[in-house]
């Protein structure tokens, strides 16, 4: 099944699609990753957990282990990552993963043909609090005119040195999926729409992505702008810097109501989906999940059900859940979003992993995104 999969991916490359990632100088690897994503999304939907590598419930930092391979015997296609932390010049991120670790498992994801998508929950500028300090005009102190401006500049640097270190093997910087300002329908982070003008956001997000590829030859990011719910075409696209600075266009959405008595995030999603693909269609984007989950997924059927209703009949690139904490001290509770061994939905897991249009590790890193598929 696999050499015919190829072969259809293969046809499917060379038969007329024109795909443009919209930084005109990216790397050569950076734009062949951007085709391949966007070809793969037709034959299945790629699949990726947060912190995948790092730790899982009941385990951190043990090598070549991941609670998604225990369930499976393979890992997943996608490996999402967070860099907040890195601005105050920390070891590690926001999550507690030391970014020297981080750097390592982001160069073993890409050899072995793996996807990395990297998200920011930088801390406010304006007061040093974290992400979810919403103090008013935090977002246009940083902007060229802002009394914080300077400030943020020392953190695109930071950040900038972190994305060019990233290399592989072959001394060629890794391509990074970046997820900028996310969730920014939102009204819980510094950055969200309640905190900015749609002017205020779209000038900070032009800067950012100019200062990183024209000041600090930043040329290996495919940036994915994300948003939280939004009801109509209009709300999705009014904080939409433009096509020259968005690749993906994505979605987080999560569930917290038993699925089986109450139907709000599959309808909620599908109706998304379907104006997300509107918009992708249009301009010519790929469209993603880029996060979602059910908190210790209570409902054993979650994957099978659930989810796949939750996307339905739309192509997206890839979907990625949420990260498998494990123990919470503080709330007292478990905090994961993949089973692991044992869990009351791994049986349905191991059934979604099975489905032909689910890719997982295994079947990426036959593909090999990073090079061009030839007929």
């Amino acid at each position: 099944m696999l050499i015919f999969f190829q072969l259809l991916v293969s046809c499917s490359i060379v038969k007329g699609f024109n795909s443009s990632i919209s930084d005109k100088k990216a790397t050569r690897k950076t734009k062949i990753l951007y085709d391949n994503l966007f070809k793969i999304k037709e034959k299945g939907i790629l699949f990726g957990h947060q912190d995948d590598l790092a730790y899982g419930v009941e385990w951190k930092y043990e090598k070549d282990r991941s609670d998604v391979k225990e369930v499976t015997g393979d890992y997943p296609a996608v490996y999402g990552w967070d860099i907040g932390g890195l601005e105050n010049n920390l070891p590690q991120n926001i999550d507690g993963v030391p970014f020297d670790k981080m750097k390592n498992w982001i160069i073993e994801v890409y050899h072995r043909g793996g996807v990395n998508t990297i998200s920011w929950h930088m801390n406010n500028p304006q007061t040093g609090n974290n992400s979810w300090d919403i103090t008013p005009s935090s977002l246009a102190s940083i902007l060229p005119k802002g009394e914080k401006h300077q400030l943020y500049i020392s953190w695109l640097d930071k950040a900038a040195d972190f994305f060019n270190s990233l290399k592989g093997n072959d001394g060629k910087k890794i391509p990074i999926l970046y997820r900028p300002f996310h969730e920014l329908t939102g009204n819980w982070f510094w950055w969200c729409k309640n905190n900015a003008s749609p002017k205020e956001f779209t000038e900070l997000w032009e800067f950012t992505i100019n200062y990183w590829r024209n000041i600090k030859n930043v040329h290996n990011l495919i940036i994915v702008y994300n948003t939280a719910d939004f009801s109509t075409k209009e709300s999705f696209l009014e904080y939409y810097p433009g096509n020259n600075f968005v690749d993906i266009i994505s979605f987080d959405k999560y569930i917290y109501k038993n699925p089986k008595e109450d139907s709000t995030y599959v309808n909620d999603c599908q109706r998304q989906f379907q104006i997300m693909d509107e918009i992708a269609n249009e301009n010519h984007k790929i469209t993603a999940f880029a996060e979602t989950g059910y908190e210790a997924i209570p409902y054993e059927k979650f994957w099978t059900e659930t989810l796949l209703s939750a996307i339905g009949k739309y192509k997206i690139s890839y979907v990625l859940l949420w990260r498998n904490h494990g123990w919470q001290e503080k709330e007292n509770k478990m905090h994961y979003y993949v089973p692991y061994n044992g869990q009351i939905s791994e049986k349905d897991f191991i059934s979604f992993y099975n489905l032909e249009n689910t890719l997982f590790q295994n079947e990426v890193s036959q593909l090999n995104l990073y090079k061009k598929i030839k007929q």
